[in-house]
């Protein structure tokens, strides 16, 4: 059949031109693809041209050869699937880097549990102890200031961070080594 004719019955609606449409292009139309795309990946792209001349048939104009504009078509179906798939392994890499050191980290997986760990032991010690460490380590307070601010000698004030330590150290023996930072 003459494309010109194939087309125009194709806008009218007739299937049978559309099924000698995809009888006589899908084959070629794959085997163009997959020079670009996996073969899975050229078929299903095949199928979705194909899919989208059926759907836009009232509206589908071609100029100039229908034979070339199907190559065309595909083509340029393939490098945007080739450039989107380049962008997805892009943004995957990038996104690998930032996050492969932690989970790399064996670590990282403790990290909930260890702040759980910690909240409840700072918790549990005496409220004096308590007040003097997290004035210490996160209100970041020298003793001098701590002093002033409980009303306390600097020694007291020492004395009680050095207890809350050493309670700390037995209660998350198990955790030490990811501890060493707070504690020091």
């Amino acid at each position: 059949m003459e494309e010109s004719l194939l087309l125009s019955l194709l806008s009218e609606g007739d299937e049978n031109a559309y099924k000698q449409l995809f009888i006589k292009y899908y084959s070629p139309l794959t085997e163009y693809a997959a020079l670009y795309l996996s073969d899975k990946d050229a078929e299903d792209l095949v199928q979705e041209l194909m899919l989208y001349i059926w759907e836009n048939r009232l509206d589908f104009v071609v100029v100039g050869s229908l034979k070339s504009y199907l190559f065309t078509a595909t083509k340029n179906r393939c490098l945007n699937a080739i450039k989107k798939e380049q962008y997805h392994q892009r943004i995957h890499s990038l996104i690998y880097e930032k996050l492969k050191d932690e989970f790399e980290d064996p670590d990282y997986y403790l990290a909930n549990e260890l702040a759980e760990k910690c909240q409840s032991a700072i918790a549990k010690l005496p409220e004096k102890y308590r007040e003097a460490f997290t004035l210490s380590r996160f209100g970041q307070m020298t003793n001098v200031q701590m002093s002033n601010k409980l009303g306390v000698s600097v020694k007291t004030i020492e004395y009680r961070i050095a207890r809350s330590l050493n309670i700390l150290r037995v209660k998350l023996k198990d955790y030490l080594p990811l501890l060493i930072p707070l504690l020091l």
